[in-house]
């Protein structure tokens, strides 16, 4: 999925690298100026905006999901770690929290690398 968003991003920002090229293009003995001046600032800006909602804006926002998700974390929780651990929490501190596996060991993981809420 990921990788089909970035081949589209890539294409739409070659288009438009294209258009900017070919727009730009004056023939021999004129004058470059006019409403044509205006084609390259116009498209540094919506490459900006259209990197902005394709890559910035979604990555700012599962952030906030996953930070969220770390601080609503507490005991009894079954989790999967970063490193793909299973997990149960026994006991939840400012920074780590305290995971039981299947095999009845326990283990302190980072907040952070608590990567998914499992249900039931």
């Amino acid at each position: 999925m990921e990788r089909i968003r970035i081949l589209k991003l890539g294409l739409i920002v070659g288009l438009l690298l294209s258009t900017v090229v070919i727009g730009g293009c004056v023939p021999a003995g004129e004058e470059p100026g006019g409403i044509e001046s205006w084609i390259l600032p116009i498209f540094l800006v919506a490459l900006f905006a259209l990197m902005y909602f394709v890559m910035i804006r979604p990555q700012r926002k599962r952030q906030k999901e996953h930070q969220q998700m770390t601080e609503e974390l507490k005991r009894g929780d079954r989790v999967i770690t970063a490193g793909g651990i299973y997990g149960q929490i026994e006991s939840v501190s400012e920074d780590s929290v305290i995971l039981k596996v299947e095999s009845g060991a326990t283990m302190r993981v980072a907040k952070n690398s608590v990567a998914l809420k499992r249900e039931g």
